[in-house]
């Protein structure tokens, strides 16, 4: 029996995140490398029909002048991350997948983004609807020309400024009457989100960025019987805080503070080094400990751009909370760990439970996935257990229901 042919397209394809997820597809389909920090590899998931690694196909677009083994060089170069020989045993089909990513748009994406687009050939249409159907022909061009029987897109590119939004955005009839306006009424992650949604495929948006949070988009996705889910990553201290934040209420105990300081040095760190870039990223990083213990410590999170740690990021998170009789005690954790290193796995998880998601017929805000991510879409809960158990019950309903 021919084995199905699904698409993967990255939005930010050749970033740290893209290309880690890229290169880690090539090397599990070649036996280069294990099945560690894939979620979807664990005992849980086996019953589930997943597509394998080898069925894949990689595309996306970019605005940079980049391709994944160019990233892959300059990652094992600057972080000492990735194998040579494991790069060297995918190079043949790194090279095949760059002949598939397509220069991206730059249309409200915001100055501090725009200033990275380097490739000539970026998308600058004047209105949202020229760059919709520009994203989507090259989506069906994708398609068609690999033969997929599905594709997937996922959002990680570079975290977008806070877009405030209104009635415009409340219905797709509003939306779409908006579409010819040379006024941006959608950030360049919301175009992309629309023109995935339009032709039907899953959209998943792992930044912080808007994506397909909004009602118009949402009712989009319902209308295709398609899915979305996201948003923001959940890969370092914001998993560390919603793993010890239960330990806290459960043991009731009152937080005080607590305070989270991020350093690092890749691209993300480069654009999130424009404060208005890193308001979106610091709310998502700051609501979840009200969010678990159901009060509001004092919180502060901060996140600065040390160009010397490239792609390791480091964290600091320092608690203080009151025990019995009123005593005050304080932990403190460090945490350090290679920032696409822990989402690029995450990506590919993500891809394989989307697609599944919509060939069940499944519609609208996939909010099982929650435990991938800081802010989940449709979802208030942010203890990672209780999340984690909601993809528990969803693997088990989609066992029993086959």
């Amino acid at each position: 029996m021919t084995k199905r042919r699904c698409g993967l397209w990255l939005i930010g394809a050749c970033g740290g995140v893209g290309t880690t997820a890229t290169l880690g597809l090539a090397a599990l389909a070649r036996g280069l490398t294990d099945t560690t920090s894939l979620v979807t590899a664990l005992p849980l998931f086996s019953s589930l029909d997943l597509d394998e690694p080898e069925q894949f196909v990689v595309g996306g677009h970019e605005i940079r002048s980049a391709g994944f083994r160019q990233t892959a060089r300059e990652l094992h170069q600057r972080s000492n991350v990735f194998d040579a020989d494991v790069m060297a045993g995918c190079d043949e089909q790194l090279a095949e997948w760059e002949a598939n990513v397509r220069p991206g748009t730059v249309l409200g994406a915001g100055p501090t983004i725009a200033r990275l687009a380097d490739m000539p050939q970026v998308n600058r249409a004047e209105t949202p609807r020229a760059a919709i159907e520009q994203i989507k022909s090259d989506l069906i061009g994708f398609k068609e020309k690999n033969r997929l029987d599905q594709v997937v897109v996922i959002n990680v590119s570079s975290t977008e400024p806070p877009f405030e939004t209104g009635e415009v955005h409340s219905s797709l009839e509003r939306l779409n009457a908006a579409l010819d306006r040379k006024t941006p009424v959608l950030p360049s992650s919301s175009l992309y989100a629309y023109a995935a949604l339009d032709l039907a495929l899953p959209f998943v948006n792992f930044t912080p960025s808007l994506g397909a949070t909004i009602p118009a988009l949402e009712e989009l996705a319902s209308l295709r019987r398609t899915v979305i889910g996201g948003k923001d990553g959940k890969t370092g201290e914001t998993l560390l805080k919603t793993v010890l934040a239960p330990m806290f209420a459960l043991r009731n105990w009152q937080i005080l503070s607590w305070v989270g300081h991020n350093i690092f040095g890749n691209r993300d760190g480069l654009v999130l080094d424009d404060p208005v870039n890193k308001a979106s990223k610091i709310k998502t990083k700051d609501q979840v400990i009200s969010g678990v213990v159901g009060y509001k410590p004092q919180t502060h999170v901060s996140i600065e751009y040390i160009e010397s740690l490239d792609d390791w990021k480091t964290a600091w998170n320092h608690i203080h909370f009151q025990g019995f009789l009123g005593t005050k005690m304080i932990m403190q954790v460090i945490w350090q760990g290679c920032d696409s290193l822990l989402a690029g796995p995450l990506v590919l998880d993500l891809a394989r439970l989307a697609m599944l998601a919509q060939r069940r017929g499944e519609s609208g805000v996939m909010k099982h996935l929650a435990c991938f991510f800081k802010n989940p879409h449709g979802v208030a809960v942010h203890d990672f257990f209780k999340q984690f158990a909601m993809l528990e019950a969803y693997v088990k309903g989609a066992t029993e229901g086959r």
